[in-house]
């Protein structure tokens, strides 16, 4: 690979951003890339933003990214996309999966959740793919495995070979749920290359 790939990672606390982002980062260091790797928490415990950032390639200074450098954007909630479209190249991509979680101000009738959010990414971003990899995580046979679905989705928009993708699932999951995470890796990787 030439030149450094950009990716960023958000949801809220509980969604695995983290470790999703952990095994992006494993299956780039098997293929020898310099990885560098940020994580922002907002209040994770409860619900809020968590942001990583992942860059990779021969060389990599700086772990952090800057606004209109991202190359694939992984939303893991639709608003969390919304909020963080800035950050993509203008040819950059969006993986967004389309779960609405909705956020304290929302919550107490504060603020109102936006309607328009898939359709505003749409005619904002040139590529967008929606997944609802909460169902397919649940039809794999855990809704937890959510960031692993979104990571069989990126898995189909990068060129490295599968079986790296299995290792590092290998080395990051938990051995009582690798089963559930290759499944819902393999339903997330086959609905974006249907």
């Amino acid at each position: 690979m030439s030149g450094v790939l950009n990716i960023l990672f958000v949801g809220v606390g509980g969604q695995g951003a983290i470790l999703a982002s952990k095994i992006l980062s494993h299956v780039a260091l098997s293929k020898g890339w310099d990885v560098k790797l940020s994580e922002i928490h907002g209040m994770a415990q409860r619900g809020g933003s968590v942001v990583t950032q992942v860059r990779m390639g021969e060389i990599v200074f700086s772990p952090t990214i800057e606004a209109g450098d991202v190359h694939i954007l992984v939303a893991f909630e639709k608003l969390e996309a919304y909020r963080w479209a800035h950050m993509l190249k203008k040819d950059g991509k969006a993986i967004v999966n389309d779960q609405r979680i909705e956020p304290l101000p929302v919550l107490i009738g504060a603020a109102k959740y936006p309607d328009s959010i898939l359709d505003d990414l749409n005619s904002s971003i040139q590529n967008v793919t929606v997944i609802p990899a909460l169902d397919l995580a649940t039809e794999a046979g855990n809704a937890k495995a959510t960031n692993v679905v979104l990571m069989g989705i990126l898995a189909a928009h990068m060129d490295i070979p599968l079986e790296r993708w299995q290792e590092a699932l290998e080395a990051k999951v938990p051995a009582k749920l690798l089963e559930v995470n290759k499944k819902a890796f393999m339903a997330g990787y086959n609905f974006a290359v249907k």
